[in-house]
């Protein structure tokens, strides 16, 4: 049974059911590497690890909890992702976007995904939050390759505007009312689990990007593939190979992303709190 399909989906959305509650969430938020702590704000939270949810692969990635959060924030009834799943760790490309895609099928209209990054160029420094105006898929796979679903979503949808132009205003203004530096570029997806060469980076810097991860990307194809409207916003934990001094390691990415966190949620409350309250609606029966 491939992961991607409906039936795959209506098992896992029955389980969420049988876990949670049935849900009418409307908002939907992935929480990338350091940034778990929001998942600690949710109210009256029911909170299912992935391991319980057939389909769903466990994180095996410090820093990204694993599991599904339900409950509400910021006057919002929301789904939240604790920790993401990436292909470098051996999963499918049907397994990354899983987790996405049941979020998706669960009725959510809005998805919020965070990401912590490494800046291509000195312009963004580590402890800035950058918001996504666009992507470059470097990963070499894309989550919809194979049979399509007309269920899902169509054979080619359209990637104009993968970041909801609406939202991306959004997010500015609330950024300009808190007084927080927000900065905009493209995100580049890299396959990883390596860190990037320094002729990667100055690669990466000249075909258009300006920071670059691991993740997002996949999640992002696949929740638009499906009809939901997408914001994204990225930490930046380091400048790239050969901008700074010193090596690269993950406990650093997750210290900074850390101790932006505060930053992060108080950007993303802003956010979610002025969104007009509406429900979401189940894509699949």
């Amino acid at each position: 049974m491939a992961f991607s399909n409906v039936a795959a989906l209506r098992e896992l959305i029955a389980v969420v059911d049988g876990q949670i509650g049935r849900t009418s969430a409307g908002i939907g938020l992935v929480l990338g590497s350091g940034l778990g702590g929001l998942a600690q704000e949710v109210e009256d939270a029911r909170r299912v690890p992935y391991s319980r949810l057939p389909h769903l692969a466990a994180s095996t990635v410090q820093g990204h909890a694993g599991e599904l959060v339900a409950g509400r924030w910021q006057g919002h009834d929301v789904l939240v992702l604790a920790g993401r799943v990436h292909r470098y760790e051996g999963h499918s490309m049907d397994q990354v976007v899983m987790p996405v895609r049941m979020l998706a099928a669960l009725g959510i209209h809005t998805l919020i995904v965070s990401n912590a990054a490494g800046s291509v160029h000195t312009r963004l420094q580590p402890g800035n939050l950058m918001l996504i105006a666009d992507h470059i898929n470097f990963q070499g796979q894309n989550p919809l390759i194979g049979p399509n679903d007309e269920r899902l979503g169509p054979r080619f949808p359209d990637m104009t505007v993968a970041y909801d132009a609406d939202l991306r205003t959004l997010a500015r203004k609330i950024a300009l009312d808190q007084a927080l530096a927000l900065q905009e570029g493209v995100y580049a997806a890299v396959l990883g689990p390596s860190y990037e060469t320094p002729a990667e980076i100055r690669m990466l810097a000249a075909m258009g990007a300006d920071a670059v991860g691991m993740s997002t990307v996949p999640e992002v194809i696949a929740a638009r593939h499906m009809g939901v409207r997408v914001l994204g916003l990225s930490c930046i934990t380091n400048l790239g190979a050969g901008l700074g001094k010193g090596t690269l390691d993950h406990a650093h990415v997750g210290e900074v992303a850390g101790q932006a966190t505060a930053k992060m949620v108080s950007l993303l409350g802003g956010i979610v709190r002025a969104l007009p309250n509406t429900p979401g609606v189940r894509r699949l029966p």
